[in-house]
């Protein structure tokens, strides 16, 4: 039964617009869109234009380019971690485009060399981002096609990849112990380490003229034996199909290259072994776009995240939200229940007041477990401050609630998507399992921040300790270096837990306008049933 405004809260998504939203939380909100686009245009542009046009000059495809035309026609691709490397030395977007799309059918992890940044050499977050997107194939049993144009590792930062980059290989041959399919389409440079992506793909297709793979290029081997050799002898790609055996197809171009990647995953016989989506469902009751209007710019300021709810999961058959709310009446600063999303069952669970008490632990650690015995994936929708601090509260065993929920998201078995829609910040970040705790898939709206705590607080705490030091001690306490120090503080607080910084370290798998929120759930939710969804059999001691 769905709750009513006079059951649960003050709204519930079921008056006219101007009775729930602020017009400049709107503005605030657009404002933020627009400048995500400026931040994704920076990935999109690649090396920069001199590098595409030389890369366009040589008759060869771009890396989007060529995930477009390897795609079924007009399905949708849900780009990963594009923001990688923000806010770093690198290059915005890690050197490499990975993301899922659907080819012939069949929902495929891809992962993209971009060749227009340093020939698409691999530094530090290149293979940080690899590699998770090897982790949402693995967990969710995704095919893998790997679109290889890569100069190998960027040798000035070969101290951090070496050690990490060994587990891209690693990933490789374990996916196809795990019989799941993994395509090499090399129409480049696959040399040094990267030689070993196609040589330890299942399905390896080269482009005539195009490809060069090989361990050691002819610099290399006469330094190392003193053999004069080529490229084409040494790893081209007529001799690898017809003397080495290393290329399974030799593709006349580039588009050829792309059809006989789509002809192998055709002849895949790929069965998808978890649920199946609804034959049929409702759109959400409300319009998505009232999204934009319902978040206050200022975090501060609580909201309900029934509203937003309303706006992402099917409607009702009878109408109305198809939101059906568990325990409304207890512990009513955390918002649970159960749902679908493009006819996908999902349980919710979303921060409505920021702050979680003993009793919203103990109402999700509950539901969670309900959601575990029905094979139900959870979404995590983020808004919180964190479990409530206070000598009235650690008497009441906020320590042991708060344990109880963590004890319960990190042995849950079900699949987790987390979307941080506000504030995400100490232990409730852990709660609602954030990025540490391996859910499925994590993405962040542009207003979002997560942090160990709040700028202000945090700053108020060192000052306190600071000040509590200097009175031990009998000594005066600076009180305009504690302002300095204050307005120092939060100012780099506040640069570390944007939404930007914290998705440049791979902290999450993208920055998304609210509106795309319910397509993004749905992408994720049809991936995840590439794989069985089994729900946890046991849990560690619950201390009660």
């Amino acid at each position: 039964m769905t709750t009513t405004a006079a059951d649960a809260a003050p709204t519930t998504g079921d008056g006219p617009p101007s009775d729930r939203t602020v017009p400049t939380n709107r503005e605030a909100m657009l404002e933020k869109i627009a400048d995500l686009a400026e931040q994704h245009a920076k990935a999109l542009a690649g090396g920069g234009q001199r590098y595409i046009d030389r890369h366009h000059a040589r008759g060869k495809l771009l890396a989007r380019e060529r995930i477009e035309l390897l795609l079924d026609e007009g399905a949708p691709f849900l780009e990963l971690s594009t923001l990688a490397a923000w806010g770093t030395d690198f290059p915005v977007g890690g050197s490499i485009v990975t993301g899922i799309g659907v080819v012939e059918g069949v929902e495929c992890m891809i992962i993209a060399n971009d060749p227009t940044v340093k020939g698409g050499s691999s530094n530090p977050l290149t293979v940080k981002k690899g590699l998770r997107a090897a982790q949402i194939a693995a967990e969710n049993r995704l095919p893998t096609i790997n679109l290889v144009e890569s100069g190998g590792a960027d040798l000035p930062t070969q101290k951090d990849i070496f050690i990490p980059g060994g587990a891209t290989f690693r990933n490789i041959t374990r996916s196809s112990a795990a019989r799941v399919p993994t395509v090499a389409l090399v129409f480049g440079n696959s040399t040094a380490g990267g030689a070993y992506v196609p040589g330890m793909s299942d399905y390896v297709v080269m482009v005539k003229e195009g490809a060069k793979v090989f361990l050691g290029g002819p610099p290399l081997v006469k330094m190392a034996t003193g053999e004069e050799s080529d490229d084409e002898s040494l790893g081209g790609a007529e001799m690898h199909a017809r003397t080495s055996g290393l290329a399974d197809y030799l593709a006349v171009d580039e588009y050829d290259a792309i059809r006989l990647g789509r002809q192998i995953v055709r002849r895949l016989n790929w069965r998808k072994q978890g649920p199946s989506a609804a034959a049929s469902y409702a759109e959400p009751a409300f319009d998505v776009d009232e999204l934009l209007d319902l978040v206050p710019s200022d975090l501060k300021v609580p909201f309900d995240p029934r509203e937003v709810i309303a706006r992402i999961v099917d409607g009702a058959p009878e109408g109305g939200s198809g939101f059906d709310e568990f325990k409304p009446l207890y512990g009513s600063s955390l918002v649970t229940g159960f749902a679908s999303v493009h006819g996908f069952p999902i349980g919710i669970l979303a921060n409505a007041q920021g702050v979680l008490f003993s009793e919203e632990a103990q109402k999700a650690t509950q539901f969670i477990q309900l959601a575990n015995q029905t094979d139900t994936p959870l979404l995590f929708l983020h808004n919180t401050t964190g479990y409530m601090v206070g000598a009235e509260y650690e008497q009441g065993g906020i320590i042991k609630h708060g344990a109880q929920m963590i004890n319960a998201v990190s042995n849950s078995t079900v699949p987790h998507i987390s979307v941080v829609i506000g504030a995400s910040y100490g232990a409730g970040h852990y709660g609602m399992s954030g990025r540490a705790y391996d859910p499925r898939f994590m993405f962040s709206w542009p207003n979002a921040k997560s942090a160990v705590m709040g700028p202000a607080q945090l700053a108020g705490v060192i000052s306190i300790v600071a000040r509590g030091a200097a009175e031990a001690k009998g000594q005066p306490y600076d009180e305009d270096g504690d302002k300095q120090m204050r307005a120092f503080i939060e100012k780099q607080i506040e640069e570390q837990s944007l939404a930007y910084f914290t998705s440049g370290l791979l902290y999450d798998d993208g920055v998304i306008d609210p509106r795309d929120t319910r397509t993004v759930l749905g992408i994720c939710l049809s991936a995840i049933a590439t794989a069985p969804v089994e729900g946890a059999r046991g849990y560690g001691v619950f201390r009660l």
